[in-house]
């Protein structure tokens, strides 16, 4: 009571074979034989260097406007954008503790000499200073993340990092530049 049916051999529908012997191997060494250095060494190492050169011109360009084919691969991606645009929306005490840090320094010399007692409040004022600058940072990462959660369901190691020293440079030294002039633009 079992139906005749024919078995199907696998090779059927296929076609076999590849139509050629299989090259002996120094026929396949000779077939990709190549030059280990090239005939005119001067003019591939020119042209080594000018493909480089054109590489750093496009990728610098990147980063001015932000252009983000040829940006480097830690500024890459959706995510750093939206770190970037996050960080610049932001008024940052970092940006200003280089300042602030110089003219301290520059009041500690100052004062030292004349009222020594002043120098230690200048060194106490810098020392919360920088604990505020942390702790700005810390809130700054804190919304940050929740936001990047919401938006793209995942934060990839080195993030944060990327967050706090983008925070803790001067707005104008950022590279990509910041793609709004003022604060204010947070990124949807």
């Amino acid at each position: 009571m079992t139906p005749d049916v024919e078995p199907v051999s696998a090779t059927d529908g296929a076609i076999s074979g590849k139509g050629r012997p299989t090259p002996k191997r120094k026929q396949a060494e000779a077939a990709n034989k190549r030059p280990l250095v090239p005939n005119d060494r001067r003019a591939a190492a020119k042209a080594s260097k000018e493909k480089n050169r054109e590489a750093r011109l496009r990728q610098q360009h990147a980063l001015q406007t932000g252009d983000e084919r040829y940006l480097p691969p830690r500024d890459k991606g959706p995510q750093r954008r939206y770190v970037r645009d996050y960080v610049d929306a932001r008024w940052n005490l970092g940006e200003y503790f280089l300042f602030i840090a110089m003219l301290s320094l520059v009041g500690m010399i100052v004062t030292s000499a004349v009222a020594p007692s002043a120098a230690t409040i200048i060194v106490v004022v810098l020392y919360a200073l920088v604990l505020a600058t942390i702790l700005d940072a810390v809130f700054m990462w804190r919304g940050l993340k929740r936001k990047l959660l919401a938006k793209f369901d995942d934060v990839p190691s080195g993030t944060m990092m990327y967050a706090v020293t983008r925070a803790f440079q001067i707005r104008r030294a950022r590279l990509p530049k910041p793609q709004h002039k003022k604060h204010g633009h947070y990124p949807a």
